[in-house]
């Protein structure tokens, strides 16, 4: 456990090293060849679907990548991954979450019995295999931090009333499971290296699959065949 731990400080300031060298070169390209930039940025759309995303054009999403505020944002979400410790094989934090009706509980009182398209396929498909849960943490893209254009109007939460207030947003969407979120201490962010966002699956109070962090690494399809492998 030691030994991957220190593997994911590795890991998490070589990405972060990583998306610093990836900015510089695109701010440079962005002058010297714009072309190539935009094809570039293209790459990195397709890659996380945001470019596959009717809600957004390209000229939303892809100026951000080059700006200070996405530095921010990228490095207090790695800073903040520093101290997971969901791994596979491992035991599930039983992490703090709040009920949308503002009551006090925690991830495994979930998992143990009580979106986008791709989530609420999942849960129509695979209900029978698993209980499904959506933790809202931290908002990746406020309108205060690294905002896109024609996005959710969300700021930085200040309040845990702020949250809630959010994640109301989330359940418009119909997930068609249970949605809590996170403490404003983000300490389920911080346990599950969840931000910007995280694909688990826990089974009798071992972490059995941990997804890549997003918005790369957000693979539903996995999922998929996870618990397909599981039924």
């Amino acid at each position: 456990m030691i030994l991957e731990r220190l593997w994911v400080h590795l890991s998490l300031a070589c990405l972060f090293c990583g998306a610093l060298l990836q900015v510089f070169i695109l701010r440079v390209l962005v002058v010297v060849r714009p072309s190539a930039a935009q094809k570039w940025l293209l790459k990195l759309g397709e890659m996380c679907t945001m470019a596959q995303n009717p809600r957004f054009r390209f000229e939303d999403w892809a100026p951000t990548f080059t700006s200070f505020a996405s530095i921010r944002a990228i490095g207090a979400h790695l800073w903040l991954s520093l101290g997971q410790e969901a791994f596979v094989g491992g035991e599930a934090p039983d992490s703090p979450v709040v009920t949308l009706e503002g009551n006090r509980s925690s991830i495994l009182k979930h998992v143990n019995g009580e979106a986008t398209q791709t989530v609420r396929e999942l849960v129509r498909d695979y209900s029978d295999a698993a209980d499904f849960l959506v933790v809202y943490v931290a908002e990746a893209h406020s309108t205060d931090g690294w905002a896109f254009s024609n996005n959710v109007d969300i700021k930085q939460h200040q309040t845990l009333g702020d949250r809630l207030s959010a994640a109301q947003v989330l359940v418009n969407l119909e997930p068609r499971c249970p949605v809590v979120v996170d403490e404003m201490s983000n300490v389920t962010a911080s346990k599950y290296g969840a931000l910007p966002e995280r694909l688990y699956v826990l089974q009798a109070g071992k972490v059995v699959y941990k997804g890549i962090i997003g918005p790369w690494g957000y693979d539903p399809s996995e999922v998929r065949s996870f618990l397909e492998k599981m039924k």
